[in-house]
């Protein structure tokens, strides 16, 4: 027998034979948690992710592309400058994102697509660099996860204040 406290045990058990043993079109259907809200259609959804992948990028994705040898971006590490030497992600370059101006981007030619990262999920600060070089006009996406999403992917950290090691 289940006892739940407020609930008519009689009528509990009615509502699981019906919800749980009945065939489909006798049972009782309420949303879960997750259709409660309908599923965009899908011409909708595969508008929202393609714009989603167009603004972010993850950290095997970068993983692999710097592995490889042939980056097409530049990996910027958005955080303060003791973050980064304390640790980083190998192949970035240090820019913290209240410093991203004009005069610091000219080393880059204007088509060169930026991946922003700080140190993770609970952290806005790839998102700050990505406003500024999007607002300086160049090609930006964000590496989601940060830090701690490349520590959980069980990747390797560079430290040192030297650059781009």
């Amino acid at each position: 027998m289940i006892l739940t406290i407020g609930v008519n045990p009689a009528a509990y058990q009615h509502f699981l034979r019906r919800a749980m043993i009945a065939p489909p079109s006798a049972r009782i259907t309420m949303p879960s948690l997750v259709t409660e809200t309908p599923a965009a259609a899908p011409q909708a959804a595969l508008e929202h992710f393609r714009r989603r992948l167009s603004l972010e990028t993850d950290c095997w994705d970068v993983h692999e592309s710097l592995r490889r040898g042939l980056p097409d971006f530049v990996l910027l590490d958005v955080r303060g400058r003791a973050a980064y030497a304390k640790a980083h992600v190998p192949g970035a370059v240090s820019l913290p994102h209240r410093d991203i101006d004009e005069r610091r981007l000219a080393a880059w030619p204007a088509e060169t697509v930026f991946v922003t990262y700080c140190a993770g999920p609970h952290c806005n600060g790839a998102d700050r660099g990505a406003l500024a070089l999007a607002a300086l006009g160049r090609p930006v996406k964000i590496m989601i996860g940060g830090m701690t999403g490349w520590a959980d992917e069980g990747l390797p950290f560079a430290s040192g204040t030297e650059t781009g090691t």
